[in-house]
C-alpha cells in the first residue's frame, strides 16, 4: 500500500465524520460561501514571470514535522507582503497537522487566492473550503476517477471555486477534460518511494494545451530548479518544505521571486 492509499482510508472515514455533523446547508450560510472568489488562472495566465503559489506546511508523511515554530497567520502575512499569487494551505490533520481553521483565519487577511489542498473525495469537503474561504481547491488525479474529477470540478466552479488538478504521472492525462480543468498541477514526488524528480514536469508538459496552466509541484529550491522550469515552460510553482525550512522566508521569497523573473 503506497502512502497515498493509506491516506484515502484514513479520509475516507474522516469524511464519514464530518457528514454526521454537518451537511451542505451548514455551509452555505457561511460569511465567506457567498464572497466572490479571487482567480489564480487570471494572476497566472500571460504575466510573463513563472507565479509562485507558497505553501504553508507544518509536516509530511514523508518528512514529518517540517517547521516547529509554526504560525499560520504570520506565515501568511509574510508571504501576502511579498505579493506571492497564491497561498496553499494543508487542511489535512492527520499526516501533515494542518487544520481547517487554518484556511479560515487566512482568509480575514488575504490578499491572493487560496488554495485548499487536501484529499478530496467528496462533496462536501468543496463546500467546506467554500465556507471558509478558499478561493480553489486540489483535486488530485491517482485519488479520483475520470467521472468524479469531472463532477467535482464542476461543482467546484458553480460555487466559484477555480479547481487545481494534479497528477503525478502520464498514465493519468485520460482522465483530464481539458475544456473543464484549465490549472494542472504535475507533482514531482513518487508516490511510491517519495523521490523527486523534475523531469516528471517535463514529460507530462509535452501533453498538456498551450491554453493551460502549468503548475510545477515539489523539489523546488535552487536557481537551477527554476531555469529548467523555464525551460519546459511551466507557469508557476507551488513551494512549501524550501520556505517552511528557511530561517529567513523574507530573504527566501526575494531570492524565489527574483529567480522566477522574466528574464528577455
Amino acid at each position: 500500500m503506497n502512502i497515498l492509499t493509506e491516506i484515502l482510508n484514513s479520509k475516507k472515514e474522516e469524511v464519514a465524520r464530518l457528514k454526521k455533523r454537518l451537511s451542505k446547508r451548514s455551509f452555505v450560510d457561511s460569511k465567506y460561501y457567498n464572497e466572490k472568489p479571487l482567480s489564480l488562472y487570471n494572476q497566472i495566465n500571460g504575466s510573463g514571470n513563472i507565479a509562485i503559489i507558497a505553501e504553508i506546511k507544518k509536516a509530511s508523511p514523508s518528512k514529518g514535522l517540517i517547521k516547529e515554530d509554526f504560525n499560520h497567520l504570520e506565515i501568511a502575512r509574510t508571504y501576502f507582503s511579498h505579493s506571492v499569487n497564491a497561498v496553499s494551505i494543508l487542511t489535512d490533520q492527520k499526516y501533515f497537522k494542518g487544520e481547517i481553521s487554518f484556511l479560515h483565519e487566512i482568509a480575514g487577511i488575504k490578499q491572493a487566492p487560496l488554495l485548499r489542498k487536501d484529499f478530496i473525495i467528496d462533496e462536501i469537503q468543496i463546500h467546506e473550503a467554500k465556507s471558509n474561504g478558499a478561493d480553489l481547491i486540489l483535486l488530485i488525479c491517482e485519488a479520483l476517477s475520470k467521472e468524479q474529477i469531472k463532477e467535482f470540478t464542476i461543482l467546484a466552479s458553480e460555487i466559484g471555486l477555480e479547481v487545481l488538478l494534479e497528477l503525478h504521472n502520464e498514465s493519468q492525462l485520460e482522465k483530464i477534460d481539458f475544456g473543464l480543468n484549465k490549472i494542472i498541477g504535475v507533482n514531482n514526488r513518487n508516490l511510491e518511494d517519495f523521490s523527486v524528480d523534475l523531469l516528471t514536469t517535463q514529460k507530462i508538459s509535452r501533453h498538456l494545451p498551450h491554453d493551460v496552466v502549468l503548475v510545477s509541484e515539489s523539489g523546488i529550491s535552487r536557481k537551477e530548479d527554476i531555469n529548467f522550469l523555464k525551460g519546459v515552460h511551466a507557469d508557476a510553482i507551488l513551494v512549501g518544505e524550501h520556505l517552511m525550512r528557511s530561517l529567513n522566508i523574507d530573504a527566501s521569497l526575494n531570492e524565489l521571486k527574483e529567480w522566477c523573473a522574466n528574464e528577455s
